[in-house]
């Protein structure tokens, strides 16, 4: 999966789509499925829980949501835009580049 944790996104689709914000979780596709990722403070659904104890009392909590990787686009580095990704290889590393501009996309691209 090319996103990864850190990666600055932007959402393409659903209710949250143009906003911007960092992915806090990634979970790559089993086999034949889309990955998932979560981003911060976006795909926000409303949780009913039961209180467990009396320190957990329960009740409504916000919480953040798994949405398809296909749904975020990478921000370039270079000009603020989404852009898809790809790799290029130097030496013996796999590097992720943007399509847009051919920059390099940082390891942290926050």
């Amino acid at each position: 999966m090319k996103i990864r944790k850190g990666d600055r996104v932007q959402i393409m689709a659903g209710k949250d789509r143009g906003r911007e914000g960092v992915v806090t979780a990634s979970f790559p596709g089993k086999g034949n499925g889309v990955g998932k990722v979560i981003v911060e403070g976006y795909n926000i659904a409303r949780r009913h829980t039961k209180a467990r104890s009396a320190e957990d009392p329960g009740g409504i909590i916000d919480k953040e949501m798994p949405m398809d990787a296909s749904n975020v686009a990478i921000i370039s580095p270079k000009d603020g835009k989404p852009t898809r990704v790809g790799y290029t290889f130097e030496g013996d590393d796999k590097i992720r580049v943007c399509k847009r501009t051919g920059e390099k996309i940082p390891e942290n691209n926050s």
